[in-house]
């Protein structure tokens, strides 16, 4: 078996472990950043197999420039997003901070 047929290519942007709806930047966010070895990955994710996360480390060695322009993309795009969700919240979001802004005054 092929590295690649452990996983979803759904896009540039989304590549998933097979079977999941993990993708590999949480894998490898848990290894590399946390230091977290590949069974206490595969106990922190029910989804996900020892084999799969052996297979998504063995992926990111054999492919390392590759995935870290990947995870650098991916990282980019979260911070995008959270502050377009900073810029314009939610209602519901909205709503709640309003609460708490509140409950700061009364509190103060």
């Amino acid at each position: 078996m092929q590295l690649e047929n452990y996983f979803d290519f759904l896009a540039e942007n989304d590549i998933r472990i097979r079977g999941t709806r993990v993708g590999i930047e949480t894998i490898l966010f848990d290894y590399l950043d946390l230091g977290m070895t590949p069974e206490q990955i595969a106990y922190r994710y029910p989804t996900v197999t020892i084999e799969q996360v052996y297979a998504t480390v063995t992926y990111y060695w054999g492919n390392q420039a590759v995935i870290e322009r990947y995870l650098q993309r991916t990282d980019e795009e979260v911070a995008a997003s959270r502050a377009a969700q900073e810029r314009l919240p939610s209602p519901a979001v909205a709503r709640l901070r309003q609460l708490a802004r509140q409950r700061e005054l009364i509190a103060a």
